[in-house]
């Protein structure tokens, strides 16, 4: 489903007297419900080059600058971006005091949600196609994105 059928669906909910409204195939679940707790949407990011308009695009990356503190995690000179697939406001963890979803240099498993994109009062989780190490984080906390903004530079495993 693209973003201009999300959209599309969401105003429908918003102009009718729906609370919720559920939709599940083969390659996607979406669930839209109304009311003053926020809600969650499941979009998977491909990793494919074939969907690289609203997933992982394999571009070189600077390395970072080098400074007083040293880690272990591989140098960001050549990943794969992950990008909005939607518009709205980053978010890197659940919830103000929360911890966030993934640090630099951690492994995230296919299905583990990266971070949520705010858009319209509906929080969209954003969850790692495939196996991957997390080589940088784009986005500062609560920042505005706009569709295909790189989001996370990840190495694939």
């Amino acid at each position: 489903m693209d973003i201009k059928d999300l959209r599309l669906l969401i105003k429908l909910v918003t102009e009718t007297d729906i609370t919720e409204f559920e939709m599940d195939n083969s390659e996607e679940k979406i669930i839209i419900k109304r009311g003053h707790k926020a809600e969650y949407i499941s979009v998977p990011a491909p990793v494919t080059q074939q969907f690289a308009s609203v997933g992982y695009q394999s571009t070189p990356v600077a390395a970072p600058v080098a400074s007083g503190t040293s880690t272990n995690v591989p140098a960001a000179d050549a990943g794969d971006t992950l990008n909005s697939p939607i518009v709205g406001t980053f978010y890197e963890a659940p919830g103000p005091d929360a911890a966030p979803y993934v640090t630099i240099g951690q492994v995230v498993e296919k299905g583990q949600v990266l971070c949520i994109v705010e858009a319209m009062k509906l929080m969209n989780e954003i969850e790692a196609e495939c196996k991957c190490r997390i080589l940088k984080i784009c986005k500062d906390n609560a920042q505005a994105v706009e569709f295909g903004d790189a989001l996370f530079v990840i190495q694939k495993l």
